[in-house]
């Protein structure tokens, strides 16, 4: 009788077909490539390259699903150690990101059920009661993160290889549906079919669910839809309770009679609704239960408290539930530490026999500041390398501010002193770099930077020729701490031995002729500023045309360029609704906030805990402080966009416990 499945077993089982699976998608991918025009420029290339993808692939996706079955992380996505270890997403890692989720999305409709039967038997083995998906050696996530590192190993650009993951998503799907039916069928052979048909079946919303945000058309779409309101709520129990009842009966409201304490009926059922919603964690939930005096107390003197939504009361609510949702465990430090500031607060609101609206909008202020407080403490350790890796955008930009300002110092020194092109083109480029390195790493207005910056003075004002033995002596003394700051900056870039020796040899020999002094006449071949000639008539003529015919932009009219190599992708013309929502989304983001995201192939809980100064990156730490990503804007907007990132409460509390109110009146009529 053959043994029972085991996770190594079935890893094993699929590691055998791991080559025909690998033949099947390469041969599939390129039947998709030849029934779509618009991909024939890949058709040949991918027919061409089949067997090596072929190889390629299985060789990638084997050591994958060794580690996984060992426990290991195939993904290799908690390699991070710390600070210094911060890499950045921008709008190439967050497109691939999106290729692979796109991917893994395919994979998984094809393969519901499979998946979910392979994943209860995973969490059985381990004796989990809720399976839990990057536990599964086989997920969907892991064949899309390979087959996207096979096409990195193609001479493609982010936009092209995204293109090429979306033809062959299908193909994908389809095998690799025909591998998880296999390893069922092993089960099922086992009679385990019971085990994970059952197995953790109480759960009621797949966490999947939660953690989509809207898809590029939802986004759209959302920004027309008319939800349910409270003040619409409120209007719709008034009408419903004011209805003439039939003769002879009992009057019944639906939601108490609006003659008798209005709104009071309706505020206890909101209040209930509110407290039964699944998603609220216990611990927050018995805070909430606590603030409904107050609540209460409130609704007595300020009627438009059931009429307005953006009501400081409820403002609090939706803010401390969405809070505590992103959280995990519910003795995390950090929660602990809120919730005991959380008491005190609604302490002070319970003790008020009248509290107004003024006094919840101060304990949601107070709420807000501590949960941006925190974060921030969060992100504190790596303060420093993301101040680097903000500034690290700047480097072009910065790169080509002082080349210009170099060289403008070059042009007014060249009819005094003596540059040579060794000196011209080290300044221009390797003094550049030094100069904006020190910027990068410590600062614009470092002490370091500025320092490297006047050197470029010093230097050229040790090239003068020196008006008499004084500022011979002058020259010769400075020249050791000259020489000094040249070799600080040569070594903080690591140049080589061979250019730095190039340099030094070349300015002694310009300094050693200074020093001699206006007996030794200067011998300068290399001098850049030589007195210019003066030009015959026929020659200023023929320059006036060159420079005329230079300044015609024909090599832009002529020159294709590829959009697909810029640095974001292009929206669509037709999405100007799609983006006003990203726009109207993206001002919403604040410290303390909690995400849903798929961010470096998996997806994770993470709070914002920085934001630059620019509102250009981002720092997520999600729910395990070892998992830390710094996006920049256009990732994030990549993210929204294909629906891969969503606020943790997308619905707020409040909204739902309307909405589900409104469906109760809508089931009695």
């Amino acid at each position: 009788m053959a043994s029972a499945p085991s996770l190594q077993s079935l890893v094993d089982d699929a590691l055998v077909l791991l080559p025909t699976l690998a033949r099947r998608i390469v041969d599939e991918t390129l039947g998709e490539l030849r029934r779509r025009p618009q991909y024939h420029h890949l058709f040949e290339t991918w027919q061409r390259q089949s067997a090596r993808l072929t190889q390629a692939l299985e060789s990638t996706l084997s050591p994958m699903l060794q580690a996984a079955a060992q426990g290991r992380d195939p993904l290799h996505l908690g390699d991070s150690k710390g600070a210094q270890t911060l890499s950045l997403v921008d709008e190439t890692q967050a497109l691939r990101d999106v290729a692979i989720a796109h991917a893994a999305k395919a994979i998984e409709d094809q393969s519901r059920a499979e998946l979910h039967q392979l994943g209860n038997f995973f969490a059985a083995l381990r004796g989990i009661a809720r399976p839990r998906k990057n536990e599964n050696p086989l997920r969907a996530e892991l064949f899309a993160h390979g087959f996207y590192d096979v096409l990195q190993a193609m001479p493609l650009d982010p936009q092209t290889a995204y293109s090429l993951v979306q033809v062959a998503a299908a193909p994908l799907a389809q095998s690799m549906q025909l591998l998880y039916a296999n390893l069922c069928e092993q089960l099922r052979q086992a009679e385990l079919s019971q085990l994970v048909s059952s197995h953790a079946a109480s759960h009621a919303e797949d966490l999947q669910q939660l953690r989509r945000a809207k898809s590029s058309e939802d986004l759209g779409l959302f920004m027309h839809t008319q939800p349910a309101t409270l003040d619409g709520l409120s209007r719709r129990v008034d009408a419903v309770n004011s209805r003439p009842q039939a003769l002879n009966s009992e009057p019944a409201p639906l939601l108490g009679p609006a003659t008798l304490a209005p709104g009071k009926d309706l505020l206890s059922r909101l209040y209930d609704q509110i407290l039964a919603d699944p998603h609220l964690p216990a611990p927050v939930k018995a805070r909430l239960a606590r603030l409904q005096v107050a609540v209460s107390r409130l609704a007595m003197v300020d009627l438009s408290l059931l009429r307005r939504q953006d009501h400081p009361a409820w403002l609090l609510l939706n803010r401390v539930a969405a809070h505590g949702m992103g959280f995990e465990r519910g003795d995390d430090g950090h929660l602990q530490a809120f919730l005991s500031f959380l008491d005190e607060q609604i302490e002070q609101l319970v003790s008020q026999a009248q509290p107004g609206a003024a006094q919840f909008q101060q304990a949601q202020s107070a709420v807000r500041d501590f949960i941006a407080q925190q974060a921030a403490q969060r992100s504190a350790p790596n303060t420093q390398a993301l101040a680097v890796l903000e500034r690290e955008q700047m480097r072009s930009s910065w790169r080509a501010l002082i080349k210009e300002q170099i060289s403008a110092q070059l042009a007014e020194a060249a009819g005094t002193a003596e540059i040579s092109k060794v000196l011209h083109a080290f300044l221009r480029s390797v003094w550049v770099d030094v100069i904006v390195d020190a910027m990068v790493q410590q600062g614009r207005e470092s002490s370091a930077a500025q320092t490297h910056i006047e050197l470029v003075d010093a230097l050229l004002t040790s090239l003068q020729p020196p008006a008499d033995s004084a500022e011979r002596e002058r020259l010769r003394r400075m020249l050791p701490g000259l020489v000094q700051q040249l070799e600080r900056g040569m070594d903080a870039v690591g140049l080589a031995q061979d250019k730095r020796r190039l340099l030094l040899d070349d300015l002694m020999q310009v300094h050693g002729r200074l020093l001699l002094g206006p007996a030794t006449p200067l011998q300068a071949p290399e001098r850049m500023a030589a007195a210019p000639r003066e030009l015959s008539p026929e020659e200023q003529t023929r320059r006036l045309l060159a420079e005329r015919e230079s300044l015609l932009p024909s090599g832009f009219f002529q020159t294709r360029i590829d959009r697909a190599v810029l640095p974001t992708v292009p929206l669509p013309l037709q999405a100007e609704t799609q983006r006003e929502a990203i726009e109207t989304w993206m001002e919403q983001l604040q410290l303390g906030t909690w995400y849903h995201m798929f961010v470096q192939s998996e997806w994770i809980t993470a709070q914002i805990t920085w934001i630059s100064e620019t509102s250009q990156m981002f720092h997520f730490v999600g729910q395990d402080s070892a998992q830390q990503h710094t996006l920049t804007r256009g990732a994030i907007e990549q993210l929204l966009a294909n629906g891969l990132i969503a606020h943790i409460d997308e619905q707020s509390l409040v909204q739902r416990a309307i909405e589900q109110l409104m469906h109760t009146l809508d089931d009695a009529r």
